[in-house]
């Protein structure tokens, strides 16, 4: 299975890894089928993500996925945010391949669930 310079960048070194103690909203997902489990953190201030880490146990895409995902969404609004999708994720990391989509599509949930949680605790 080759990945593109960008995957291998990403998991190599990946961007906004750990855990964020106070967290304003946490997502918990994972794929029973291949074993990956992702938490996704983030930190939120006048609706706007101003902080996220990541904490993913998978292999070299879901790694990568996670670490790109939480790239796109940093300093957006929490509505920007909401409108991730996987496929801009796999783009941004020059593609992905098709075996592996399914970690593309971790993060969006990933992230999806943590701002799920984040405006279930700031119902207004």
């Amino acid at each position: 299975m080759l990945y593109s310079k960008k995957v291998m960048e990403h998991f190599k070194n990946p961007q906004n890894h750990g855990k964020i103690e106070d967290a304003d909203g946490i997502g918990k997902v994972g794929n029973p089928t291949c074993g990956d489990v992702m938490y996704i953190y983030i930190k939120v201030k006048d609706k706007i993500i101003e902080d996220v880490k990541f904490e993913t146990f998978g292999c070299v895409a879901a790694i990568a996925t996670s670490s790109m995902g939480t790239e796109l969404i940093k300093g957006k609004t929490v509505d920007e945010a909401l409108s991730l999708t996987n496929k801009a994720v796999a783009e941004a990391l020059e593609g992905l391949p098709p075996a592996k989509m399914h970690c593309s599509l971790l993060v969006e949930q990933g992230v999806k669930s943590a701002i799920e949680d984040y405006l279930k605790k700031n119902a207004f």
